[in-house]
């Protein structure tokens, strides 16, 4: 989604700083930003608006949004959360309450599994921690809650879209158009993105390669639309 803006006809156009989820949330409620890539919960919290279109989704799997547990999901009393994305925190435990009837407590934690499982009965991991093992290699249950959500609703899950500071987008179309100019020029180059991002974090090109083509979306449909506002209907 970036791509144009760091490399293509789009550079330059905005000061960019890169920071995980939550903090460009933050930075937006502190307005020492006028945009961010948030999570769609703390978009909602903070009344920022969107820019239409634009985001982070799945439709299905998602593979790097896990829970991992010692006991099968109804049993969980408690959560070691990898927080850097609240939505996907959120997500959790609307998820473990609808569909599994367990309202565990969440204990914030750093992204190293096995510590995590010390502490709690499952643990959130997002991202690449996530991405660095396989699912059904582990000896536990495991339970990416993209599929989750789907099971649970039918619905596409949108974990983050570009938003602004209210009255920071009024009347400046031209900004959007600078954003889907920017994810359609990073379409473009997805071969150069795929080994430039798999060789700098350590993954396998074709673990990328499907990540980023198979299990994200960043085109939002109507039906992501409807997939976020019973999302963040459930999440009040």
């Amino acid at each position: 989604m970036v791509w144009g803006l760091q490399y293509g006809p789009q550079q330059g156009l905005f000061e960019l700083s890169f920071e995980i989820p939550s903090v460009c949330a933050d930075r937006l409620a502190d307005g020492s930003a006028d945009i961010g890539l948030v999570p769609v919960i703390e978009a909602q919290r903070q009344g920022l608006e969107f820019v239409p279109g634009l985001g982070i989704a799945c439709d299905g799997p998602v593979r790097s949004i896990l829970l991992v547990s010692h006991v099968p999901a109804p049993g969980i009393r408690t959560v070691a959360a990898d927080c850097s994305s609240r939505t996907s925190v959120a997500l959790t435990s609307l998820v473990l309450r609808e569909r599994f009837g367990a309202v565990p407590r969440m204990i914030p934690a750093e992204p190293n599994l096995d510590a995590m499982l010390r502490t709690a009965d499952a643990a959130l991991v997002i991202g690449d921690p996530a991405l660095r093992f396989h699912p059904d290699e582990l000896p536990y249950h495991v339970y990416d809650l993209g599929q989750e959500w789907k099971w649970l609703t039918g619905l596409p899950m949108v974990f983050a879209m570009w938003a602004a500071r209210p009255g920071v987008l009024s009347g400046r179309a031209d900004v959007a158009e600078a954003f889907r100019a920017s994810l359609c020029f990073g379409q473009q180059q997805m071969e150069e993105i795929i080994q430039s991002e798999s060789e700098r974090r350590g993954f396998s090109a074709e673990l990328v390669r499907q990540y980023l083509t198979h299990y994200i979306h960043f085109d939002l449909t109507a039906q992501c639309d409807r997939g976020m506002r019973r999302f963040l209907q459930g999440a009040k």
